[in-house]
């Protein structure tokens, strides 16, 4: 039998989860599993509440009996758990495949700690081979596309059905092929002073914990310098 890797590194973060945690949710295939493990337990007695990046992680919460309060309600999260397109030894992401990244973002910077859950697939060694993902506004597209142009990558508005794709706040999301990321850093620095950008998929410093599951059925942490 196939071993689900995504499936088993979600599960594994949500061993992290403790009675009378606020949680953010995150969004995408891998935190699909973390929040399906976390109703489980909800069924079973754990006291939480949460709040999701996306409303495809709300509608699947609420399915499931999971707790939501509103953003105004709490002024900081315990944990969050989300997942990512790819990540580094450093705990260095790419996110925002699932075009939830701006959402994503807010929520894991509100959090006191951020465990991702990836399969092995997508750890490297430099960020870039997965197209970064950049929220833009509607207007005046072509201009910020032509500003993110100039910083070495070829971007690509995101379609979905033929028309172009818009996030839940309403943008659009130019996917950025840059191939290898020298400095997620200074990176994130240049997309920042574009104007047009609302905000990009690089989320530095900010992940504490990687939980990744392998082809073999084993589990590799990867710890930031913070401790769970």
């Amino acid at each position: 039998m196939s071993i689900n890797v995504k499936q088993l590194a979600a599960e594994k973060a949500v061993e992290y989860v403790r009675d009378g945690m606020k949680v953010g949710l995150g969004t995408g295939s891998t935190a699909y599993w973390a929040i399906r493990k976390l109703g489980e337990r909800v069924s079973e007695g754990l006291n939480i509440t949460a709040v999701a990046t996306s409303q495809a992680s709300e509608d699947q919460a609420r399915e499931l009996g999971i707790p939501l309060v509103a953003f105004g309600d709490v002024d900081h999260l315990d944990l969050t758990i989300d997942g990512a397109d790819e990540l580094d030894g450093s705990l260095q992401l790419i996110k925002g495949g699932g075009g939830a990244l701006l959402r994503e973002k807010i929520v894991a910077m509100g959090s006191t700690r951020m465990i991702v859950v990836a399969d092995e697939s997508k750890a490297v060694t430099t960020l870039g081979k997965f197209p970064l993902p950049v929220e833009i506004v509607p207007f005046a597209w072509e201009w910020t596309v032509a500003d993110l142009a100039k910083l070495g990558c070829k971007p690509e508005l995101r379609r979905s059905g033929g028309e172009l794709y818009k996030t839940d706040n309403g943008n659009y999301i130019a996917d950025c092929r840059f191939e290898a990321i020298d400095s997620a850093a200074d990176l994130a620095l240049a997309l920042q002073r574009i104007p047009g950008v609302v905000e990009h998929g690089l989320f530095i410093g900010i992940a504490d914990m990687a939980v990744i599951g392998k082809n073999d059925g084993t589990i590799e942490i990867i710890e930031g310098e913070s401790d769970l």
